[in-house]
């Protein structure tokens, strides 16, 4: 009689094994995923080993991401490390089904305003890739180094509110983890508590 409820209690344990075995976790790979960009295109995290990469998971409505966006401050690190050969992937994880969801065609006239400069926006409508990552906020930042493995995990920043004139004089997580990887360094700070909305699953 307890026998579906028991076998139902295995599979929810086991599917938190598996995710928390997903998960990116600092010293660990990151996860694979193959995700369409803004244009249709299919973009394969493994394409990139050999270089680093930062994910970056964002959503326009979200007034966190506005006040990094507003501030200058993302596209300022898309492009100061874009031209350190720095990939950086903007993910939007924001479901199909949710009242928040933006197209591809739709993000890219976003960021496009925005003046940003990632290498490509990821449109993860199904969630797949946030979910792998255990992405909770927007913004939530990985830096993954040339040999694959998540060397930081977390917030951008130290200020942990939506006001823009926060960014100026903000301990920066994501440029102080890729300057020392970079250098071949250990990553000092290599994980922290993110901080903005949830993720629009």
């Amino acid at each position: 009689m307890h026998l579906p409820a028991v076998r139902l209690a295995t599979v929810a344990v086991a599917a938190l094994i598996a995710g928390a075995a997903l998960a990116a976790t600092p010293g660990q790979p990151a996860p694979d995923f193959t995700v369409n960009d803004a244009s249709g295109k299919p973009v394969k995290l493994a394409e990139f080993r050999g270089k680093h990469v930062v994910l970056e998971w964002t959503n326009p409505e979200c007034p966190f991401v506005q006040k990094h966006y507003n501030a200058k401050n993302m596209q300022a690190l898309q492009k100061e490390f874009g031209a350190k050969d720095v990939v950086w992937l903007s993910v939007n994880s924001t479901n199909r089904d949710h009242s928040e969801y933006k197209d591809g065609a739709q993000m890219a006239a976003w960021m496009q305003q925005q003046g940003g400069a990632p290498k490509a926006v990821l449109i993860d409508d199904a969630s797949t890739t946030g979910r792998a990552y255990a992405a909770r906020t927007t913004p939530h930042m990985f830096v993954i180094d040339p040999a694959g493995k998540v060397v930081y995990a977390g917030a951008i920043d130290d200020k942990r509110s939506a006001n823009p004139a926060d960014v100026k004089g903000a301990n920066n997580y994501v440029r102080a983890a890729l300057n020392e990887s970079l250098a071949g360094k250990p990553v000092t700070t290599a994980s922290t508590t993110p901080y903005g909305c949830s993720v629009k699953y």
